[in-house]
């Protein structure tokens, strides 16, 4: 898959294998905040690359944040669904100066300096309007991009539709955490079934599933493997060799 990969992506193909990837950028406790400006920028200085989360506004913007619910975060009730662009970006993260920002202000302040992996946090049965969005930024953005996410059916939307996309499916042992699925779509999902609806490039899978036989079967067939989210040295080194990145935090990867 290597050669025709890198025909057709360009340096986005060689990125995926390196440097490693900051995981919501290269935030700290008492420092940045994760998914904020200032996390991005010093995960740039730093010369790795970037993972950051997305979902969309009331008023259909693409919004990097991680959580569904503004409480973690930001201290306030609600959900970012609910809320219009406008509104987030003057809610504080953490208690910082920093904001909650759009992609389109991420990927100015990243430019080309970093590979972006950009995690589409769409719901199960709401795949579209987040995809469209994604694509008409990413569409003008000069840098390195990706799209990651869990949702085989988003995956499936940009398979379908821009091909050229370089995209990443997202997987762990899916358990009882996830009650949308049934008990026999979760075994699906274990046994990384769902490829054949996402149609990937690579895969994004957590620790606890990067050494399953499912996992490194496709790695063998030429699909690389990028592992999550790996927060001491002492987790990448017994699976470094089984896999071709890793996305980290909380220590220097």
């Amino acid at each position: 898959m290597s050669a025709p990969a890198k025909q057709q992506f360009g340096e986005a193909w060689d990125f995926l294998f390196h440097p490693p990837v900051a995981h919501r950028g290269l935030w700290t406790p008492d420092g940045a905040p994760e998914n904020s400006l200032g996390a991005f920028q010093a995960a740039c200085q730093a010369g790795y690359g970037i993972e950051l989360d997305v979902h969309l506004s009331a008023d259909g913007e693409a919004m990097v944040f991680h959580d569904y619910s503004l409480k973690r975060m930001c201290g306030e009730e609600g959900k970012i669904k609910d809320r219009t662009a406008a509104d987030l970006g003057e809610i504080r993260l953490k208690g910082t100066d920093e904001r909650i920002p759009t992609l389109l202000e991420a990927l100015a302040v990243i430019g080309h300096r970093a590979m972006v992996h950009v995690e589409l946090k769409t719901p199960f049965g709401e795949v579209g309007p987040l995809e469209q969005r994604v694509h008409e930024i990413l569409i003008d953005h000069a840098g390195p991009t990706c799209v990651i996410g869990f949702n085989p059916y988003s995956h499936a939307w940009f398979a379908d539709r821009f091909p050229g996309v370089l995209r990443g499916l997202d997987s762990y042992a899916w358990e009882d955490d996830t009650p949308h699925l049934s008990a026999e779509q979760r075994l699906a999902f274990k046994k990384l079934e769902q490829v054949q609806i996402a149609r990937p490039h690579f895969l994004a899978m957590s620790l606890d599933m990067a050494l399953s036989a499912e996992a490194q079967a496709y790695r063998a067939k030429g699909m690389p493997l990028v592992a999550w989210t790996v927060r001491k040295p002492e987790q990448w080194e017994p699976i470094k060799d089984h896999c071709d990145n890793l996305i980290f935090e909380g220590f220097a990867a």
